[in-house]
């Protein structure tokens, strides 16, 4: 679990560096996108575009090849693409690098539910998920300031080259300490072997679950995509996507353009919905494992997060506008855990990662539209208040499917 919460968090950390240096004008300078909201956006989207094949496209190799080889495969493609960004010379090279990011890490991304699944009991999942899921809260919390020293010390450049060094570190304990069972691992006793093997057992006789890995990819696929429970927590979780990409690509533009935060305060502000984020995560995991529920989590989470980014919208006060706005977003974290603790749930372990790759990647691909879509709002209003109502919208959307899976008792 220490593996994955690691290889989760330096996935996101390499991910938001955009984030930051789209508000430094030396990089915009450099890249020819001065004043083109609609190109800055297109950085974001391009490479959520690509995250999103990848995870429906890819994630299946997990089911065949095991989530350790994928997972190993996936960080040195993300690597060649921080190595390759530190030294763009042109936007078009630079949106190359993140199309191959966006590869990398819709494969990865999957795996890490085919390992709770395969290691965690029912009981421990809620948790299990927490555990891993905080690191998309804490690693973006933590970037966002690092990012801001390193371009203000330095340059935009030197975002890229401490990525690529991190994200070296998972490359190596994902090679050297995991494995795809616990059975498979040389450090499990026989004490935690039969009480996680007993358990996986009876869940599976308890579901009927009489799949095997090795029926042709369209069975499996049948196992999850027939079951409309799937498909509404799939337009739940692109509710949040597009709520968290859109406003993750600008919000340090908006604090510091719109609200009028200084560089070394907007990096700061930036990390609170994510210091945030970490603590809704926690208390969702918490939550689910003691009440066996998932959907009211997502139902409630849903409500505190329109009225916390509408709030944020309304308010005058710059300062309290901005701790508004973070509670909104952190508290809409409180969805994922629950997403896929109820997505492990529903789908049987020999198609899990194809179903986390097909839930995370659609999900996403509504999330890509998202960054554009600010950004042209921008350019033709020159505010953000119009795009945030309609992302408002959306989520109350999603909250709306949350409770019809709340009166289902899921």
């Amino acid at each position: 679990m220490a593996i994955l919460f690691i290889g989760i968090s330096v996935a996101y950390l390499d991910r938001v560096n955009i984030a930051v240096i789209a508000a430094n004008p030396e990089f915009l300078a450099d890249m020819g996108i001065t004043g083109q909201p609609v190109k800055v956006g297109l950085m974001m989207s391009l490479f959520l575009v690509a995250y999103a094949i990848s995870n429906v496209v890819l994630s299946p190799l997990g089911d065949y090849l095991g989530p350790r080889k994928a997972m190993v495969t996936a960080y040195v493609i993300m690597c060649a693409s921080l190595l390759t960004g530190g030294m763009a010379a042109t936007f078009g090279m630079l949106l190359a690098t993140r199309v191959l990011l966006g590869i990398g890490e819709g494969l990865y991304y999957p795996m890490q539910n085919t390992f709770v699944k395969n290691w965690f009991p029912p009981k421990e999942r809620g948790r299990a998920n927490t555990a891993w899921l905080i690191g998309q809260s804490l690693a973006p919390a933590a970037a966002m300031p690092i990012f801001t020293y390193l371009v203000a010390a330095g340059s935009w450049h030197s975002t890229f080259h401490f990525s690529f060094a991190v994200s070296l570190i998972p490359l190596v304990l994902l090679f050297l300490f995991t494995a795809d069972t616990p059975r498979a691992h040389k450090r499990v006793n026989a004490g935690e072997l039969r009480y996680i093997e007993e358990n996986l057992a009876q869940e599976k006789a308890g579901s009927g679950d009489a799949t095997s890995a090795k029926q042709p990819y369209l069975e499996l696929v049948k196992t999850y995509a027939s079951n409309y429970r799937f498909w509404m927590l799939l337009l739940i979780l692109a509710s949040n996507s597009i709520l968290s990409w859109g406003i993750m690509t600008w919000l340090p533009t908006y604090l510091n353009k719109e609200r009028g935060f200084s560089w070394e305060a907007m990096g700061w502000i930036s990390s609170l919905p994510f210091i945030l984020g970490f603590l809704f995560k926690i208390v969702s995991g918490i939550v689910i494992d003691r009440t066996g529920r998932n959907a009211p989590v997502l139902a409630i989470s849903a409500l505190l997060c329109a009225a916390g980014v509408y709030l944020g919208v309304v308010i005058q006060n710059n300062d309290v506008a901005a701790i508004v706005i973070a509670f909104g977003i952190g508290v809409s974290s409180a969805q994922i855990p629950a997403v896929f603790t109820l997505l492990q749930k529903l789908v049987p372990k020999s198609a899990m990662s194809s179903a986390a790759g097909t839930l995370n990647g659609i999900a996403v691909a509504f999330g890509a539209m998202s960054p554009v879509l600010i950004g042209f709002s921008i350019s033709v209003t020159g505010h953000f208040s119009s795009a945030l109502y309609l992302i408002i919208g959306i989520i109350l959307l999603g909250g709306v499917l949350a409770t019809v899976l709340s009166a289902q008792k899921l």
